[in-house]
């Protein structure tokens, strides 16, 4: 599942970032699965709902042609609603022939194998990076961002819930009924994440009008692991700017930064496929900067000034005009003393 966010990874942060998010997954696909048919089959039912609940998070294998369609690529088929919806009963066909015992439960694995894999897709539609759900029918990367990539008060309840029925015997029905308690407060925590993005969404645009910011479009993200503070970011031509709120703000004003974009690094290089892809993915979201001779573009979604997730070399700078390169994605400076501010900025408006 689900990300200033240059505090989601290390080393490689196209692959790695998956991992950190997998502990989400894993539990979810756990959970439901416990839900539907664990008190009629016992633990094999949490297992492969955990199985299921990685499963489509495994295109990271597919070899690809670089570090960008490494990137853009991922979340990508795999993801898609339909094609996950077509191959649930040929997945439960394959479990009932691996559980012979259980056969004539054919309708029931059905019914978990397709919750399972549908849930953690929606679940990846409410994080930042970006999911093809409605492939192959439309294949623009959707997200309405409303978790962080970890976010501890969402995942750890379901963790109590299947660490429950792991601890207590199969025929004690309390293992089940902390699951499902463990589910339904998640849901309700999840309820409470998009309520909160609505209400510091439009507070932001009020005070952006009030301080007479100007903008063309504005995208919002959760600070890590919580959902009291924002991230916001708006485009602006050539600029862009940083804001954040919390929800504790009351009538402070909003602190704006502003920071070229550079797009004329660019020119020439509009047609070289690591940018004409990283353009299409990041839907517009990104700057250009010169590094030595290097020329990168920087997703701006996941990460905060000055530290980003997600930068690719994609061209030599030289007299006559950019050269275009093979890509090659940068390690991101991580700043984890950025943590302590954030904690501080939930409760009172520091600077950064």
């Amino acid at each position: 599942m689900r990300g200033p966010d240059a505090l989601d990874s290390t080393g490689n942060p196209a692959r790695r970032s998956i991992a950190l998010d997998s502990l989400t997954q894993l539990t979810v696909g756990a959970a439901v699965g416990e839900a539907v048919l664990g008190p009629r089959v016992g633990r094999k039912a949490m297992v492969w709902g955990a199985f299921l609940g990685t499963l489509p998070d495994l295109d990271v294998l597919i070899p690809l042609d670089g570090p960008v369609e490494d990137f853009v690529y991922h979340r990508g088929f795999s993801h898609s609603l339909f094609l996950l919806a077509l191959v649930s009963p040929v997945i439960a066909w394959v479990i009932t022939r691996i559980h012979g015992d259980s056969r004539d439960r054919f309708r029931e694995w059905w019914l978990l194998v397709f919750l399972v894999l549908e849930i953690g897709v929606l679940l990846d539609l409410l994080t930042v990076y970006g999911t093809q759900v409605l492939w192959p029918f439309d294949t623009t990367p959707r997200a309405w961002p409303a978790l962080f990539i970890i976010d501890p008060l969402f995942t750890l309840p379901i963790v109590v819930g299947v660490g429950a029925v792991c601890l207590l015997s199969t025929k004690n029905s309390l293992g089940h009924r902390l699951n499902v308690a463990g589910l339904v407060v998640a849901v309700v925590y999840l309820g409470w994440a998009l309520g909160v993005r609505e209400f510091v969404d439009h507070n932001v645009r009020q005070r952006l009008d009030a301080q007479e910011v100007s903008y063309e479009r504005l995208i919002s993200t959760p600070a890590p692991f919580n959902t009291l503070l924002w991230r916001f970011v708006g485009m602006d031509g050539n600029r862009y700017f940083e804001t954040y709120r919390s929800i504790f703000d009351g009538e402070t004003p909003l602190v704006v930064d502003h920071y070229p974009r550079n797009l004329d690094l660019l020119v020439g290089l509009e047609q070289h496929p690591p940018v004409a892809k990283l353009r299409w993915f990041t839907r517009g979201w990104y700057a250009a900067s010169r590094v030595g001779d290097d020329i990168v573009m920087t997703d701006l979604r996941m990460g905060s000034e000055p530290d980003y997730v997600f930068s690719f070399a994609v061209a030599r700078a030289a007299d006559s005009g950019p050269i275009p390169v093979r890509d090659v994605q940068r390690d991101p400076e991580l700043n984890w003393r950025q943590l302590r501010w954030v904690w501080r900025r939930i409760w009172e408006p520091v600077p950064p």
